[in-house]
């Protein structure tokens, strides 16, 4: 053989793959087995291994067909799966290509409904201390459910007929199809939004599990978790769960039964305020009686009697504490006008005003001094003075004159001496009363011992 009559691997593998294509049996098969070595790629594809007791085939589930799972392929599970096999030609296998799958024994939806239960349950969406209690008097009830079916007749009526006073806001609601479990997320959304309510009822009548399936949906279930209004579930009958019902604050077996726990009756609570005003009309006439009797002891007691020996000791006290007060007061006063006056003194002493008076005394007092020392001066000049004048007017020759004296003169000099004359001479003599002018006739000149 020529290295012509050698097929390379690709075109073996090519022709193989040509045979799988061909071969209509391998175009639709039917097979079941245990899911191994399940891989979910972040792209979505699913690889995994169906094997039985003897034999295992690898495949793969692509994300097309992987987004219509309702449940989550496990490993070990027993699944049914419709495909066909072909050659991957990369690695020359041939596996085969699922286009649906489903458990085996159980359906799909119940698988589904059992690891979204697990998963929302180790979240903790069905944890008690998450519950939120329902408001015993709600004034708005939201209802998010369909508005042609049975269950809104049930609800508005039994509420209607309950408790008349709370005011009925209806949400409509897909409640079944594709669109539902959407529907009823944003119902919820909206209804928070909004904040009308203090309940909200989700729930329909009931179905099949496909039917009820949009209320095991986990868009339904977060919103139901994530509301800020109290959520009962009324979903299908009694015997139908769902896990909007895990989620809720509160599960109804049905709609009319969620009605019936969304309200109080009002006959019962007419009832129970009869009752109550019952009970407590008999305890205020007993607390009366009661008070009246222990009014009347304390009337009649000793001290009430004598009421003003209650307070006399307080009184007694008053007394003291204000004779105490008194004489603290006074202490106070004295110590404080004590202080005071010693400040004024010490501003007297330092204050310019009285600077100013003693300076002034002091010049009044040296005043008076120098007053009185003036005037003693002033008498005793005025004495020297006196005797002064006395001396002169002793010595003055005008008083001589009053006594008959005169006094000539010559040209203007006095004559002391007749020596001084001479005959023809004239003279001025002057006499106490004035003057006259003499002439010279004749002299005479004293001689020793003659007589004047």
């Amino acid at each position: 053989m020529t290295s012509n009559s050698y097929l390379s691997v690709k075109a073996l593998t090519k022709y193989i793959k040509r045979k799988f294509d061909a071969d209509p049996h391998l175009r639709d098969v039917y097979v079941t087995g245990e899911l191994s070595n399940v891989k979910v790629h972040s792209s979505g594809h699913i690889y995994f291994t169906l094997k039985d007791d003897s034999s295992r085939i690898n495949a793969t589930m692509f994300r097309s067909q992987a987004s219509k799972l309702s449940f989550k392929p496990e490993e070990g599970m027993k699944v049914f799966i419709r495909g066909d096999v072909n050659v991957y030609e990369a690695s020359g296998a041939y596996q085969l290509y699922a286009q649906t799958m489903e458990p085996d024994g159980i359906g799909g939806l119940f698988v589904a409904f059992n690891q979204l239960k697990e998963r929302l349950q180790k979240e903790g969406l069905f944890n008690p201390n998450f519950k939120q209690p329902i408001p015993q008097f709600p004034k708005t009830i939201g209802v998010l459910t369909a508005t042609t079916g049975a269950a809104i007749r049930d609800i508005c009526t039994t509420i209607t007929r309950r408790y008349p006073q709370a005011e009925i806001l209806i949400y409509p609601t897909l409640v079944q199809g594709a669109g539902a479990a959407p529907n009823i997320t944003e119902n919820i959304y909206l209804a928070n939004r909004h904040g009308f309510c203090d309940v909200l009822i989700v729930g329909r009548g009931g179905g099949s599990i496909e039917d009820l399936w949009a209320f095991n949906e986990e868009i339904v279930a977060r919103a139901i978790f994530e509301s800020r209004i109290p959520v009962i579930s009324a979903v299908g009958h009694e015997t139908d769960t769902t896990i909007a019902d895990f989620v809720a604050d509160l599960r109804a077996p049905t709609p009319t039964a969620a009605a019936e726990l969304a309200v109080p009756n009002q006959q019962q609570l007419y009832q129970q305020i009869l009752h109550h005003q019952s009970i407590l009309h008999q305890m205020m006439t007993s607390k009366l009686n009661f008070e009246r009797n222990r009014l009347t002891k304390l009337q009649n007691s000793y001290p009430l009697a004598t009421p003003e020996r209650l307070y006399r000791p307080f009184i007694e006290r008053l007394v003291q504490v204000d004779l105490s007060l008194q004489n603290a007061t006074k202490l106070y006063m004295m110590n404080e006008k004590s202080k005071l006056q010693s400040i004024d003194s010490k501003m007297k002493l330092y204050s310019p005003v009285h600077q100013l008076t003693a300076a002034k005394q002091q010049l009044e007092h040296r005043t008076q001094t120098l007053t009185n020392r003036m005037q003693q001066q002033l008498a005793q000049n005025k004495v020297a003075f006196t005797n002064q004048l006395r001396m002169l007017e002793a010595l003055n020759p005008l008083a001589l004159m009053s006594k008959g004296f005169s006094v000539a003169y010559k040209e203007e000099n006095v004559v002391k001496s007749v020596h001084e004359l001479e005959k023809g001479d004239v003279i001025q003599v002057t006499f106490q009363d004035g003057y006259a002018e003499a002439k010279i006739e004749k002299k005479h000149v004293q001689k020793e011992g003659e007589a004047k």
